[in-house]
């Protein structure tokens, strides 16, 4: 597999105070690559450094053989980057389909703006059935379908999605992982952020674990079950920092 996103070495720091510390990763075309944490673990800290909100002080990040300093937000977007944000943030008083086309805001082809309408009715049936219903008026369930459907209007070649499970029923969630795999088994890459570690090993092919700001454990799913700074991340067990090999 390619290296699709290359994360090396970054610090990250607001108010001169390091949030991130000495992190890299790699997600590979093609697959489910997970950061796993708990809260105030770096999670979000991390998105930002990627998308350049707040841009990391030192280290580098590299998207699709492209280094990405310098660039603003939206140019890293339009390199081919996606982001369903936590919280899912749709807007309440448009409509499912002015929702949609949202994610397409720099497309001007009707045609184009069609095609990739159809592709998110596709995966989401219930989307085409209330396309003209305000998004404020639908469930949380549906909701996170309008969310990831946006994103998927813009064609990304990376995905990332934070904390889809946020808000959702257990059904709900399982609904939300399983179409995030559907996601991906399409060909999009996909980076996904999330506390559930249950449902995220499930569908991930590769993961990380942050730790106050720190890349405390990585490896395939099966070996990040069994880390102890996976326990130590999310129950307070003992710690003895290691990398899985992959």
């Amino acid at each position: 597999m390619s290296v699709l996103l290359a994360v090396a070495n970054i610090f990250t720091a607001y108010d001169k105070v390091d949030v991130l510390t000495d992190v890299s990763m790699d997600v590979n075309a093609g697959s489910i690559t997970c950061i796993l944490g708990s809260n105030g673990a770096g999670k979000t800290s991390l998105i930002r450094s990627i998308l350049r909100l707040t841009p990391p002080r030192a280290g580098a990040i590299n998207f699709d053989g492209k280094s990405l300093e310098g660039l603003k937000t939206h140019d890293v977007i339009r390199l081919g980057i996606g982001v369903i944000p936590e919280g899912r943030r749709i807007f309440a008083k448009m409509t499912v389909t002015e929702n949609l086309r949202l994610g397409a805001y720099s497309v001007t082809s009707e045609r184009l703006i069609k095609r990739r309408m159809d592709r998110v009715f596709t995966v989401f049936p219930r989307l085409q059935e209330r396309a003209k219903q305000l998004a404020g008026t639908m469930s949380g369930g549906e909701q996170a379908m309008i969310s990831i459907g946006r994103g998927l209007m813009g064609e990304p070649k990376l995905l990332i999605i934070d904390e889809p499970s946020l808000g959702l029923s257990p059904l709900l969630v399982q609904e939300n992982f399983k179409i995030i795999r559907n996601i991906a088994e399409e060909g999009v890459t996909v980076l996904l952020v999330e506390q559930n570690i249950e449902q995220t090993l499930t569908i991930a092919n590769y993961g990380y674990v942050l730790l106050q700001g720190r890349v405390v454990a990585q490896g395939n799913p099966g070996l990040l079950r069994a880390d102890p700074e996976v326990q130590r991340a999310y129950f307070g067990g003992p710690s003895e920092r290691r990398s899985a090999p992959s």
